[in-house]
């Protein structure tokens, strides 16, 4: 069995490569010109693809731009507006509870603190990080679908909820290179390692032997 100090220098080892061949990455794959639009983009993006998020907010968020917008939204008429999203009657909820929240409560600025961001409808930790990490504060790692699977993949964790997957990544990687996670494991995880029949063959990790899938073909 592999030791936790083994584990932390594969791990790292992982992470140098991933950055190697993908050297230039957002901090977030969702289009957005206000923080009010980032938010809303990430809360949209639960269980959807990016792509189609970006597809959908192109023409939202010229009607959307502020606090206020949001906040003072119509429930069916948003509804009806982020139909594309799935999920849509909550996520309408939540987003227009989760800005009038921000109204009354925070003067009308996204906050800016996880504890305090963990309070409005529809944040969970995931949506936290990735709104801190694009103001530029590292307070943890966004989990999502990608991490949470590249991560079990890579034999980095075996927790079974997206909380515990961070806790445990947080205590492999040291804090200055939380900022890389998400995003270099979402783009690996969107190119090789997909969900279904990932291309471990061509997989330049595997060619490295960092990877325990070394010569497994199909996902489990």
């Amino acid at each position: 069995m592999e030791s936790k100090d083994v584990k932390k220098v594969r791990a790292t080892k992982i992470l140098r490569e991933l950055k190697k061949n993908y050297p230039k990455q957002p901090n977030l794959f969702l289009n957005h010109k206000t923080s009010a639009q980032m938010l809303c983009a990430i809360i949209l993006s639960a269980q959807s693809t990016d792509a189609q998020i970006n597809k959908l907010t192109a023409k939202l968020f010229v009607k959307y731009k502020t606090v206020n917008d949001f906040a003072s939204a119509i429930l069916k008429t948003f509804e009806k507006e982020i139909y594309s999203s799935g999920f849509y009657k909550n996520k309408a909820k939540n987003i227009i509870a989760c800005f009038k929240k921000i109204k009354t409560d925070f003067n009308g600025k996204i906050p800016l603190k996880m504890d305090e961001l963990i309070l409005l409808p529809g944040v969970g930790r995931k949506t936290a990080n990735l709104v801190l990490l694009n103001q530029g504060i590292i307070s943890g790692i966004a989990v999502d679908t990608h991490v949470d699977r590249l991560s079990k993949r890579f034999g980095l964790t075996k927790a079974s909820t997206q909380d515990k997957v961070e806790k445990d990544l947080m205590l492999i990687y040291s804090k200055r290179n939380w900022v890389f996670v998400n995003k270099l494991f979402i783009v690996h995880g969107r190119a090789i390692c997909i969900a279904r029949n990932p291309n471990c063959s061509n997989c330049f990790l595997n060619a490295k032997k960092l990877c325990p899938r070394v010569g497994v073909k199909k996902s489990n």
